[in-house]
């Protein structure tokens, strides 16, 4: 085999159509265009969404009031019930030990404690949000707070 001999393979390049170059290429008389109307004509079509003069689906739905904001963080929320059940006095409550314990599925989203429950545990909080509520039942409990919510 010489380098002037070496081409594509049978069948990977494609000649373009041809139209309008009479009938025997099989793209003549009308260039695939049809007989006679809009379409055939050049530049002819109706715009995007046109249908016929009938209201077009996109008007024919009802508009959707409110607002939804791109900026929003959604928080997975924990209950202080599930840390008073699944934790002992001096743990550290954490994404990694929450995790490990099964109390949330995955680490995607930042942590909110919420205040459902008692806690009565000496608890570390790491990197999560806290409830108002929440907050005041951690720190009356003498848990420790650090991260997010310290201060």
């Amino acid at each position: 085999m010489l380098l002037h001999e070496v081409g594509p393979n049978k069948g990977a390049r494609k000649s373009r159509i041809r139209r309008g170059r009479g009938d025997a290429s099989g793209y003549g008389s009308f260039s695939g265009r049809g007989c006679k109307g809009q379409n055939a004509r050049s530049g002819g079509g109706v715009k995007l969404g046109f249908e016929g003069g009938q209201t077009p689906l996109w008007k024919r739905m009802p508009k959707m009031k409110g607002f939804r904001n791109p900026n929003r963080v959604a928080f997975l929320a924990v209950n202080l019930l599930k840390i008073e059940n699944n934790y002992e006095n001096g743990e550290t409550v954490n994404e990694l030990t929450l995790l490990e314990k099964g109390i949330i599925s995955s680490t995607n989203s930042p942590i909110k404690i919420l205040g459902s429950g008692e806690l009565t545990k000496k608890v570390t909080f790491e990197n999560v949000a806290f409830s108002s509520g929440a907050k005041a039942k951690a720190e009356k409990s003498g848990s420790t707070i650090l991260g997010l919510d310290a201060e």
